[in-house]
């Protein structure tokens, strides 16, 4: 019987769902292993060790949540078309905000790793405030707005991570949004 490998993504799919769900101590090796159906010295053979592997996933979710959805954003021409692109991906129910909700508990007193989120969160400030000085906005008011963007965004995923996403649910947001960024 042939023996059954984990890939080294399967790992960090696998280990992106448990993040989400329950921060670094979701991440055991034998559970995910477990869950692959594969010996845990699969997971060894791909990361040295669990900090490595949160390492890992940390990249991955920076290149997946951030560089990916910028790279798509910036791909249209129309400001407008843009900011309404970012609205649909970024509010969507599954955006893996509880991981970022995590990554921060789990980088308390990890220098590295706080400053690696401080600089993610800047570069999403900033990429919103692009936009919004695309769309007529001064400097300092697009960075105002992308700040209370940014709250916004945490915030409503608060509100509604648990609640079934409804269909409109961009247009819902548009329509808050309005009371204070005209798109």
């Amino acid at each position: 019987m042939p023996k059954i490998i984990a890939t080294k993504d399967d790992w960090i799919n696998r280990g992106l769902i448990r993040f989400t769900e329950s921060g670094s101590k979701g991440i055991i090796v034998e559970e995910m292993a477990k869950d692959l159906k594969v010996n845990k010295s699969s997971f060894y053979h791909h990361f040295k060790t669990k900090k490595d592997f949160i390492w890992q996933l940390i990249q991955y979710w920076v290149e997946f949540d951030t560089n990916q959805i910028i790279r798509e954003v910036d791909a249209i021409v129309d400001p407008k078309s843009k900011f309404l692109r970012l609205i649909e991906i970024i509010f969507k129910k599954d955006n893996n905000l509880d991981f970022n909700f995590f990554l921060k508990k789990y980088a308390r007193g990890q220098k590295e790793i706080e400053k690696l989120i401080d600089k993610i969160d800047a570069s999403r400030i900033k990429y919103v405030s692009n936009i919004l000085t695309e769309l007529g906005y001064t400097e300092k008011e697009a960075n105002q707005k992308a700040q209370i963007f940014y709250k916004y965004l945490i915030g409503y995923h608060e509100v509604n991570r648990l609640k079934k996403a409804k269909r409109n649910y961009a247009s819902n947001v548009i329509e808050e949004l309005s009371h204070f960024i005209s798109i």
